[in-house]
């Protein structure tokens, strides 16, 4: 099962892609950063390309190399792809550095999409791609091992979305129910985690035939990627719990979120009814 045409041609493809969204981003930040509404400050720019490197880790440096010989490697891709970079690159706005029409009508559309879409979108592609059958056929084609590692980052930036920019919600749900929302997330991740470390045979027989790496065994690795898998995301949505939580008890928000219902649609048409009944 080679994968030896990996560097020379995906990774590079890949390098020049991302290099090429961080000379975009980094120019348009320099350009208009500071003229849009309430800005992007300098720490979100970095946020993004923070966000942008662990991409690039998880699919264009060496460790992809070791993903078809290590079940943990490919952990770490996912991990990479789905939990870390993309609230990362949320944090950045790249949305708001690119006002045109285009990008405008992706931000909106994005932002009317209800929040269950990305926790139904990002359980599913965790499930399926980790069925035996899904996960072999990832492995031996190169197609749809590109697939798959897209559909991560993709469904990886619809369920943090939400999260990383509760207020842009055109559906306007309550901001707390994003912590119920992290918590089922954690479920599924809970349960095929906990399948991986407390198994006793190999899931992916295709690893029984992998050269020995860093001397663990097939049942090794697979529990190793387990508990990798299973405290990583634990971690990663616990941080973004108490931050949420620490931003809802917060005084500032508290009375945005009353001036926001008193200025909504729904508030203004009960005045405009009430002002009616008064002149009547």
């Amino acid at each position: 099962m080679s994968h030896a045409h990996h560097p020379t041609v995906e990774s590079l493809w890949i390098s020049v892609v991302l290099f090429l969204v961080a000379l975009v981003y980094l120019n348009e930040w320099l350009r208009v950063a500071w003229l849009v509404p309430h800005g992007v400050k300098g720490w979100r720019a970095g946020s993004f390309f923070v966000g942008l490197l662990l991409v690039w880790v998880g699919l264009g440096s060496s460790l992809s190399l070791l993903d078809h010989d290590l079940l943990t490697v490919h952990m770490v891709q996912h991990l990479l792809l789905m939990t870390l970079a993309p609230p990362l690159i949320l944090l950045g706005a790249p949305l708001k550095l690119l006002p045109q029409r285009p990008v405008q009508r992706l931000g909106e559309l994005i932002a009317r999409l209800h929040p269950a879409v990305g926790w139904i979108g990002a359980t599913a592609t965790l499930v399926v791609w980790h069925i035996p059958l899904v996960f072999m056929l990832g492995l031996r084609s190169q197609v749809w091992h590109g697939v798959e590692q897209a559909s991560f980052l993709v469904t990886g930036l619809l369920f943090w979305r939400p999260v990383v920019e509760p207020s842009r919600n055109v559906l306007k749900w309550p901001e707390s129910s994003i912590l119920l929302y992290l918590f089922l997330a954690t479920l599924p991740c809970d349960i095929l985690s906990g399948f991986l470390v407390f198994c006793d045979r190999v899931v992916y027989p295709v690893y029984l035939s992998s050269p020995p790496r860093f001397g663990l065994t097939a049942l090794e690795d697979q529990q190793c990627a387990g508990a990798l898998m299973w405290t990583c995301v634990t971690v990663v949505y616990f941080i973004a719990g108490t931050i949420l939580t620490a931003r809802l008890l917060s005084p500032e928000v508290s009375r945005h979120n009353w001036v926001v219902r008193s200025d909504s649609p729904l508030s203004a048409s009960t005045q405009t009814t009430r002002s009616s009944l008064e002149v009547i």
